[in-house]
């Protein structure tokens, strides 16, 4: 893997803001397919489309089982318990996620021919499920592969800057950028933050992207 340069622009946590337009997503599906083993292609595409169409953290995404998903409806019911600093006096109530057309059709496709059966969504070759590490492996192998630049508030970043967490980011930057009528409350909402501060905060900037 590529060494990652020290990131130019951080956050009050001292973390890039990296984000990607919807083309260098389709890049990243697209290499993943060629670079993963033939039983992991599915898996690992459907992995990175559902990241990216709703903006879940890595640690929620490795706790989403089967069962959470209503491909019907396309909708994914998220537990209180899966997401992040939750349980606490804050806790919010079952969070329904709509899927995209794509979201649902790829998520479709691999559970109907999964080469392995598991209550989770994404099973590991070795485990029942996906660890957080992993899940940046697919991710990281999948921004090599594809040598993408992804893009930062002083300019372009390396491949090795991208994290799932940056296709977090880019949830919020396809809202406001590509899609009619989002606003800051909207992406705040899809991304589950819980003030709008925090929203503004970290992607006030993507309107004049």
């Amino acid at each position: 893997m590529t060494t990652s340069e020290t990131p130019r622009s951080t956050n009050s946590k001292g973390q890039a803001t990296v984000w990607l337009k919807p083309a260098q997503v389709k890049d990243l599906r697209n290499a993943i397919v060629k670079k993963s083993p033939s039983y992991l292609k599915q898996r690992n595409d459907a992995l990175i489309q559902l990241l990216y169409d709703t903006g879940l953290r890595v640690g929620e995404a490795v706790q989403v089982d089967v069962e959470h998903l209503d491909l019907d409806e396309s909708v994914l019911g998220l537990p209180a318990d899966l997401q992040k600093d939750y349980p606490n006096e804050n806790t919010p109530t079952y969070t329904r996620i709509g899927l995209a057309e794509e979201t649902t059709r790829v998520l479709d496709q691999y559970l109907s021919s999964r080469w392995k059966e598991s209550v989770a969504l994404f099973p590991s070759t070795h485990s029942d499920r996906m660890t957080t590490q992993a899940v940046r492996d697919v991710v990281s192998l999948a921004a090599e592969a594809a040598e993408v630049q992804p893009h930062t508030r002083t300019g372009r970043g390396e491949p090795g800057d991208i994290t799932p967490h940056t296709l977090r980011h880019s949830v919020a930057y396809r809202m406001l950028n590509h899609e009619d009528g989002h606003t800051l409350y909207n992406v705040r909402n899809r991304l589950r933050h819980s003030t709008i501060q925090t929203t503004e905060k970290v992607y006030d900037h993507f309107d004049s992207v």
